[in-house]
């Protein structure tokens, strides 16, 4: 794609432009500036997992989902089967030896080079935060619900 060719101060420039609400620029520029890894950061495609693709990992049982909001958030209300590990205590607890990591929290420890690692929170934030993380800790195939569970629950009818 053409993207791939523009200097990452073109990106800068249209996302300061969309940022102050110039909607219809945004909407033009928008799928131009973000298909490029210069003009993105972890909510590039290849590191965000949709409401759709979250449900059939759920369903096939291929998802290690981690919950990165507080636990008061957590406990009122998650996506089944997410762990609970807010994003203060995750560099720390991804750091954790395998053993000590499912003694703390009942499921296997993630191994760096899993493709079903998933962060969330309530909105994406968080979760991208998690991402950011998780990456630099060596985990290179890990992903983030972008929607959070916000998107989980209106979706969901909770």
């Amino acid at each position: 794609m053409l993207s791939h060719l523009l200097a990452p101060s073109f990106c800068q420039v249209v996302i300061k432009v969309n940022r102050r609400s110039y909607l219809t620029l945004g909407l033009v520029f928008r799928d131009f500036t973000t298909s490029s890894p210069k003009c993105g950061d972890a909510s590039n495609s290849a590191s965000v997992v949709t409401y759709f693709q979250l449900k059939t990992m759920l369903a096939n049982h291929d998802v290690q989902l981690f919950d990165v909001r507080n636990p008061d958030e957590y406990q009122a209300g998650h996506i089944q089967d997410a762990v609970n590990i807010p994003l203060s205590s995750l560099e720390d607890s991804l750091k954790l030896s395998p053993e000590r990591f499912q003694q703390k929290f009942e499921v296997r420890a993630p191994r760096k080079d899993d493709d079903n690692l998933v962060f969330h929170c309530k909105s994406g934030i968080r979760g991208s935060k998690a991402l950011d993380i998780a990456r630099q800790l060596g985990f290179s195939r890990a992903r983030h619900y972008k929607g959070g569970y916000s998107e989980w629950a209106e979706r969901e009818g909770k």
